[in-house]
């Protein structure tokens, strides 16, 4: 009788070993994607942070430099040009840059180039900013 219950014990593990296997392979591929998905979203949004911060930057120096170049000759109107460049510096200020899950981000970056293309428009100058292997550029 232990002879048999021996060999049942032995069949019961072969059978039963292919769902034991299953369960542990799930568990070690479950654990191997969750760090690679941390890892992989960690390098996507360092760089996708990295471009939204260089089009803030270029949208605040410039409009930092055309303020000090209006205020020069201060007349009715260039006060209207250097009124929206005050707007747009201000919402850069308040643009959130360390809270990456402030949920109107998106909004708030909309807004802001926005502001850049009207500001652009009032000075009679065509905007082109583009991020990548291209290199940012102002045509005049």
């Amino acid at each position: 009788m232990a002879a048999a219950s021996a060999s049942s014990d032995a069949f019961d593990e072969i059978v039963m070993a292919e769902e034991r296997f299953h369960g542990e392979g799930y568990q070690e591929g479950y654990a191997e994607g969750s760090h690679l998905g941390i890892v992989e979203g960690r390098r996507y949004g360092s760089l996708h942070g990295a471009k939204i911060g260089s089009e803030i930057g270029y949208y605040l120096g410039f409009a930092l430099t055309w303020q000090c170049l209006l205020q020069k000759c201060a007349d009715e109107k260039n006060s209207r040009k250097i009124r929206a460049l005050d707007s747009l510096i201000g919402m850069i200020r308040k643009f959130p840059y360390e809270d990456p899950t402030y949920d109107k981000l998106q909004e708030d970056l909309e807004k802001i180039r926005g502001k850049f293309k009207q500001v652009c428009s009032m000075l009679n100058i065509q905007s082109d900013f583009r991020i990548g292997t291209e290199r940012s550029s102002l045509t005049f």
